[in-house]
């Protein structure tokens, strides 16, 4: 078991000015498997959370769906990929990138 962790990104996230210039980095930043599997099943989660939101109007449901959402992305990150979750520097692209990636996964693009 590799128990090294991969050295920090050179690149800031800060950089990029568009969405389109950061998904190919963000895509980066999610190289390990696992973390896609994760960061998959908790978006799923997160979208179940919130089909319960909508049918039964109890708020817990979001509180949940971002704990899984985040809460799985973040252990592929630190537990698997060995880096920090750029969402700490760009949230909103960050945000969008993993609704993006989840799409691609879908689609076949990214694999799983």
């Amino acid at each position: 078991m590799n128990t090294t962790t991969a050295p920090e990104s050179a690149v800031d996230p800060r950089r990029f000015k568009s969405f389109a210039e950061f998904y190919p980095f963000y895509l980066s930043e999610h190289a390990n498997r696992t973390c896609r599997r994760l960061h998959f099943a908790g978006s799923t989660i997160s979208l179940l959370c919130l089909v319960a939101l909508v049918v039964t109007f109890n708020p817990l449901w979001l509180l949940a769906g971002l704990v899984a959402g985040y809460g799985f992305a973040w252990v592929g990150h630190f537990g698997f990929e060995k880096n920090k979750p750029a969402s700490f520097k760009r949230p909103l692209y960050s945000f969008m990138g993993d609704w993006a990636m989840y799409r691609d996964i879908w689609l076949g693009k990214v694999k799983l």
